[in-house]
């Protein structure tokens, strides 16, 4: 077992490579990516819905939701899993090199753009195979030509998301922040001027035959490409503000075998991930018409308040870990662990009751607009609320992760991955067997929550063997806490559900509006109402910053 603490060397700082660390706590980091991270998630969500508006949910936004993926699973197994789980503590601990770990960076980036240069080029020639892969045609539900028409026109935004991955790696590990925070929001913008620009243009996409040429498939492909571009390019400015000039590198560095060590158990472990996506998928494209994209949307629904809070907390804290780690610090290493779970816990499980009250609601608000199907929104937002549970697990499944990178042990996040993805296969095709086709997607949705309850379950107790103490006891003391006034929460929302059941308007859109107002309101203020009675401590920090805005008012 490793020491509690330890003796942390003296680092050398090369003053034009590496920022001064400021001083402040990680609730204080958290927050100021937090607002940056909620209008991406905001501004990210609101195309998808303008996209089911104009285009509805089905085979075309299905085929083009597919399409859409298929980039970030080619990043993902070529280097993207890499880039965001080992890179930040490697660059953390080259920091110490007498040139503040210039060289090593500038060999890292090098190697890492040459590699995706070339599998983007290969994976654009696949277009085709990766489609069939992906859909399954038979039913005719997904349109697999119309796919592949959108895939060679998105899967080039491979290499401009490895490009973005690096310069927001090599910005995190020098505690800069705020430009990788708000560049997605510009992508957001060119995209969302996209969609208007499709919405003006006459005509429907061809589905039969599948036109390359067809004039809004090429807008809509073409600039949602051109939106990652423009979020990549967004960084270099503040890279050459920290004082980081690249230039090719191709000398060797010894600490490279480590990089491509850790690197090939982080493929393995987006390998086994990308097989219950392939499954996931083809269960959906057989299920009824939508399933792909309402899955995607409830997806993202899902992740947005991880996306605000959970993600914003990771970027903070894995220098934070990356460092305990490299000076033996356990005992800050599992201090930094327990707080970041006990953050997520109080924040994140209010939220969860609140989406599991309001699910429903939230698709009909969203996705019944214009072209949009009543039917369709209320499947995408039962879905979303009864996998609402499972935004916690999912959060400190992420969380335990960085700690193992963090560590340099990339070999345990995926034999986790490996059980959860065990545990999930049989489900989903119990979904699809047992549950009529409509209901399909929100079984998905539920399989994959209860896959990150197995995950977080195990990332706990394999922490626990290889550090020893966790503070488990307050961890699950305050996560009881929260599931309690999360439980209160839910009650009082269907309570007040139930009591407004004869009284709001017919309307669906109307009536759905105003569930998700007043049910929101009650199940979040009865959630953090409990949580501050009972004086749960890791309030404070979030509560503070709500009464200093309230101050400024």
């Amino acid at each position: 077992m490793p020491p509690g603490g330890g003796r942390q060397p003296t680092r050398r700082v090369h003053p034009q490579q590496q920022r001064p660390q400021r001083a402040g706590s990680l609730a204080r980091a958290t927050g100021s990516m937090a607002i940056a991270t909620l209008v991406s998630r905001i501004t990210g969500f609101l195309w998808k819905v303008m996209l089911a508006a104009v285009a509805a949910l089905g085979a075309v936004n299905d085929s083009f939701t597919v399409a859409n993926t298929l980039p970030n699973i080619v990043f993902e197994l070529l280097i993207g899993g890499v880039l965001a789980s080992v890179v930040v503590p490697l660059l953390v601990r080259s920091q110490d090199d007498p040139d503040g770990g210039l060289a090593y960076t500038q060999r890292l980036l090098t190697v890492g753009m040459t590699l995706l240069a070339v599998g983007t080029v290969i994976a654009v020639a696949l277009a085709p195979l990766f489609t069939r892969l992906y859909v399954d045609d038979s039913t005719g539900r997904a349109n697999a030509d119309l796919a592949t028409a959108f895939a060679y026109l998105l899967l080039p935004e491979i290499l401009f998301y490895g490009l973005f991955a690096l310069l927001s790696a090599i910005l995190n590990a020098k505690q800069i922040f705020g430009p990788t925070a708000w560049a997605p929001v510009w992508n957001n913008v060119v995209v969302m001027a996209t969609i208007g620009l499709y919405a003006l243009m006459p005509g429907e996409i061809s589905l039969n035959p599948v036109k390359m040429s067809d004039p809004k498939l090429l807008v809509l492909g073409i600039g949602v490409t051109l939106g990652i571009v423009v979020q990549s390019l967004m960084l270099v400015p503040a890279l050459r503000r920290s004082g980081f000039r690249f230039r090719w590198n191709w000398g060797f560095d010894a600490r490279l075998k480590e990089f491509g060590g850790l690197g090939l158990w982080v493929l393995g472990y987006v390998a086994v991930s990308q097989v219950g996506l392939i499954v996931s998928t083809r269960v959906l494209t057989a299920g009824a018409s939508g399933g792909a994209a309402i899955y995607s949307n409830a997806w993202l629904l899902f992740q947005l308040p991880y996306g605000v809070i959970g993600v914003s907390l990771l970027t903070a804290i894995m220098p934070r870990l990356s460092r305990a780690a490299a000076d033996h610090n356990y005992r800050k290493l599992i201090g930094d662990l327990s707080y970041a779970s006990r953050l997520s816990a109080v924040i994140l499980v209010p939220i969860s009751a609140v989406l599991t009250v309001t699910g429903t609601s939230v698709g009909v608000v969203l996705f019944s607009w214009g072209r949009g199907d009543i039917a369709q929104a209320t499947r995408l937002g039962d879905a979303l609320a009864v996998s609402a549970f499972g935004l916690l697990p999912y959060a400190l499944v992420m969380l335990q992760l960085r700690v193992f990178y963090a560590m340099k042990d990339a070999r345990t996040p995926t034999l986790i991955m490996v059980v959860m993805t065990a545990v999930k296969i049989p489900l989903l095709y119990m979904c699809k067997a047992m549950l009529s086709p409509e209901h399909v997607v929100i079984g998905v949705l539920m399989v994959n929550s209860l896959s990150y309850v197995v995950g977080a379950v195990l990332g706990q107790l394999w922490l626990w063997v290889r550090l020893g103490h966790l503070r488990t006891r307050r961890v699950v003391g305050v996560t009881l806490f929260s599931v309690f006034a999360g439980g209160l929460g839910v009650a009082a929302g269907l309570g007040v559900a139930r009591l407004l059941g004869g009284v709001l308007p017919d309307s669906n859109a109307a009536k759905a509006f105003l569930s998700l107002i007043i049910e929101g309101l009650v199940a979040g203020l009865v959630s953090f109402g409990v949580l501050a009675a009972l004086k749960v401590e890791e309030l404070k920090p979030a509560t503070a910053k709500i009464t200093r805005l309230i101050r400024r008012r």
